[in-house]
């Protein structure tokens, strides 16, 4: 005697074919980034490799390097999009001892190594990675995590408000020894929209909000040269040839450019004018060469890119995965707010502040991190696609098992 199956569940149980679980759109957002990336590292960088000693003369120095971090950040991106997002929240507090361990052993003389007076980067031998990018992921799926189990605490005590408040504290003064200020403030922005979203009280968020904006002010006001970086950011032209120098040089990339740009290699200010200029300055390199209507088009990638990140959470959302929706809601915030600060600072709107354009600028700790969380998108949504798809499919099954059983 047959018996009634259940219901489709599962998304292994879906209808739907390895092609319709994928978001195309955000897929081939993504790929047109990331070619724009090696096109314009290729561009900012060919002259001042030709002529530096560090890269040996080599005038594709820059290029080939970020062709291996592309390469190496797709291989990645395969290994993490195979790894379901319940792995992900099960060793979501692993990931914050992890990152803790990181951010201590790199302020360690002769273990973290230091660039520009910072000490950020642990020397692997075969690449130099950022403690601080490894920290972002690694906050999103932990918070995630935390916000997703404790909803009760933080929204109608003060202890879920406290905990998280406390651990992002941790985070933040770990990331200033280093120091990396701006790494700090991106952290803390995309933790405390989280908390948004994730229910906390209304008055609680802007509390935090007060807090968040106090100690930063503070930590800015009170170290010299941060200080004097937004004096110079107030008026560069008043120092163009000191502290007010690598902002200048970007606003005249951004004048020469115009509307419609100088054209793709005949950029300027990448002639050692312009500091950085394949790294965090990039944005400046491609309005001088693609003009007003080629860094409309940029941030217009970027615009669609989140939202078609943020749609990917709302599906969770529905679908009453908690945990995922949260973590990709902080990879949209992230790349969001990460792009505004560096079109900001190359543009003048923000004071200088080292952060890379996300796929876009050189560097391998950075490609590698953004092509990680690409990744953890696009199965957050593959999952979710499937539950739908198997929902389709549930009622046939069902309607074929009576239709059987009546048989009998």
């Amino acid at each position: 005697m047959m018996t009634a199956s259940s219901p489709v569940s599962t998304f292994q149980h879906s209808n739907l074919t390895l092609g319709q679980r994928i978001d195309w759109p955000l897929l081939c957002l993504w790929f047109v980034l990331l070619s724009v990336g090696l096109i314009m590292v290729t561009s900012a960088s060919i002259s001042f490799s030709a002529a530096s000693k560090f890269t040996h003369n080599d005038a594709w120095y820059f290029a080939k390097r970020h062709t291996a971090y592309l390469i190496m950040g797709l291989a990645l991106a395969t290994f993490v999009v195979a790894i379901p997002i319940s792995i992900w929240e099960k060793y979501a507090a692993h990931f914050l001892i992890f990152t803790l361990f990181l951010l201590l052993i790199v302020l360690i003389p002769g273990i973290g190594h230091r660039v520009n007076g910072s000490r950020r980067w642990l020397n692997l031998g075969f690449i130099m990675v950022q403690a601080s990018e490894i920290a972002k992921v690694c906050a999103i799926i932990f918070f995630a995590s935390f916000f997703s189990r404790r909803y009760h605490e933080l929204h109608f005590g003060w202890q879920g408000f406290l905990k998280p408040l406390m651990l992002l504290g941790v985070f933040v003064f770990l990331l200033l020894l280093e120091p990396d200020f701006g790494s700090s403030v991106v952290l803390t922005v995309t933790v405390i929209s989280m908390m948004f979203i994730a229910g906390v009280r209304i008055w609680h968020f802007l509390l935090l909000i007060i807090i968040a904006a106090a100690g930063m002010a503070s930590v800015a006001i009170f170290s010299p040269y941060r200080m004097q970086r937004l004096v110079t950011y107030l008026d560069p032209w008043a120092d163009p040839l000191n502290g007010g120098y690598q902002l200048t040089q970007s606003l005249i990339g951004f004048g020469r450019g115009e509307w419609t740009g100088l054209g793709l290699g005949n950029s300027l200010q990448k002639l050692f004018f312009l500091p950085e200029a394949h790294t965090d300055f990039i944005f400046a390199i491609i309005a001088e060469e693609f003009g007003l209507l080629g860094a409309v088009v940029m941030v217009g990638l970027f615009a669609a890119l989140v939202v078609r990140i943020i749609m990917v959470a709302k599906n969770n959302l529905a679908r009453g995965k908690v945990f995922a929706a949260l973590a990709t809601f902080g990879v949209a915030i992230l790349f969001s707010f990460q792009v505004f600060v560096n079109i900001g600072v190359s543009s003048g709107l923000l004071p200088t502040k080292g952060l890379t354009l996300p796929f876009i600028s050189y560097g391998g700790s950075s490609l590698l991190i953004c092509c990680m969380l690409m990744a953890f998108v696009l199965r957050a949504q593959w999952e979710v696609a499937g539950l739908n798809g198997a929902e389709a499919l549930a009622p046939q099954q069902s309607n074929t098992t009576k239709r059987k059983a009546v048989v009998l």
